[in-house]
């Protein structure tokens, strides 16, 4: 990045370095990239991941990624960066898409980390290296004699995604390479965004946004392909205001109101902060649950 960005000036490129506090090291870590950065004349700087003054005492690595972005984010507005680059490699998008797999998700979830991601505030995140592999990039550094650290938490078996790594060479053995978790990843994500692309087109034709309030032709719905159709639902219900949630919850939801529909039954559900009610007639209509029944989060409120 620094070869690239040396014929747009000293300014179009920017290191920042997490510290999240969690080992002793790791603020030397951090140093010791200011120093390399320093030394091709690239600006550094050392976020710190401070939490109130307490780490939390679970899911300690997903808090430590989503603050690593926020700093990274904050960071990026403060200097009017636009585009924010990672390192990520095919072995950790392998890694992920294991992860989410074992974790039953579905395309949007196997589809692992995508190649750009709008962060929102005209700040896009890139990943340059997610086709290639680790190996070709250790092979890269040690050819120039650039030096590097290995995290030793990457091996900590209290994580997942550690014990995970222990596996791949197995799983390789098997077929189940790193190339081909990423293959399936990149097919995931093709089917996804075409599913996606047919439940946009499709809500644009079902809804009807109202005052406090969004009305589905519930008839047409019911009449999609059932993977298109929750996401219509889900889509809908994201526009009217509710939370993002769980996939196996709306399927739960689905597996109720979409026959309801289909039979010309009335049906009342919570879901997601909001009140989810079908007619006879077929017209299903979103509205903000009493509050009441939004404490009671996805129970039933009965057949209507």
């Amino acid at each position: 990045m620094h070869a690239a960005a040396a014929a747009r000036g000293p300014a179009a490129l920017h290191v920042a370095t997490v510290d999240h506090g969690l080992r002793p090291e790791a603020r030397e870590e951090a140093g010791a990239v200011a120093r390399q950065a320093e030394a091709l004349g690239i600006p550094h700087a050392i976020l710190t991941w401070d939490p109130d003054g307490s780490h939390p005492g679970t899911g300690i690595q997903a808090a430590a990624r989503a603050a690593r972005y926020r700093l990274l984010a904050a960071h990026a507005a403060e200097i009017g960066a636009k585009r924010l680059l990672t390192a990520h490699t095919r072995d950790d998008q392998a890694e992920t898409v294991l992860m989410r797999l074992c974790a039953g998700s579905g395309p949007a979830g196997l589809a692992g980390m995508r190649v750009e991601r709008n962060l929102g505030g005209g700040l896009t995140l890139a990943r340059p290296f997610l086709a290639l592999s680790k190996a070709a990039l250790v092979a890269w550094c040690d050819a120039r004699g650039i030096a590097y650290l290995r995290d030793p938490s990457n091996s900590d078996g209290r994580f997942a995604r550690a014990r995970l790594r222990r596996v791949l060479p197995l799983l390789a053995e098997e077929g189940l390479t790193a190339e081909r978790l990423a293959r399936l990843a990149d097919r995931a994500a093709r089917d996804d965004a075409a599913l996606g692309q047919a439940a946009e087109d499709a809500l644009d034709r079902l809804a009807s946004p109202g005052e406090g309030a969004w009305s589905l032709d519930g008839r047409a719905l019911a009449a999609l392909p059932e993977a298109v159709a929750l996401r219509v639902l889900d889509r809908a219900l994201e526009r009217a205001g509710a939370p993002a949630g769980r996939l196996e919850r709306l399927e739960r939801l689905g597996a109720t109101l979409l026959p309801a529909l289909q039979q010309g039954r009335a049906l009342r559900r919570t879901f997601r902060g909001f009140l989810i009610a079908a007619d006879p007639q077929g017209t299903i209509r979103l509205t903000p649950a009493p509050p009441r029944a939004a404490i009671r989060g996805d129970d039933l409120l009965g057949n209507g």
